[in-house]
């Protein structure tokens, strides 16, 4: 797959995370490892699944280029 940057969080200060990338059909969210019982809250979570914590301001951003 190949993806293409597009930003990350205005918070993030050196070169850290999250990040938004867009591929073909959809994007790849880079972002912090959620807590054991976060991950447990989640429905349905596959094997093949993760999911990450993302600020508002890096999806918010979405709206300018969709």
């Amino acid at each position: 797959m190949e993806i293409e940057y597009l930003w990350k969080t205005v918070w993030s200060g050196g070169g850290g995370c999250p990040a938004l990338y867009r591929t073909d059909g959809g994007y790849v969210v880079q972002g912090v490892k959620l807590d054991d019982a976060t991950r447990a809250a989640l429905r349905d979570l596959a094997d093949d699944e993760d999911a990450v914590y993302v600020p508002a301001d890096v999806l918010d951003r979405l709206r300018e280029v969709v």
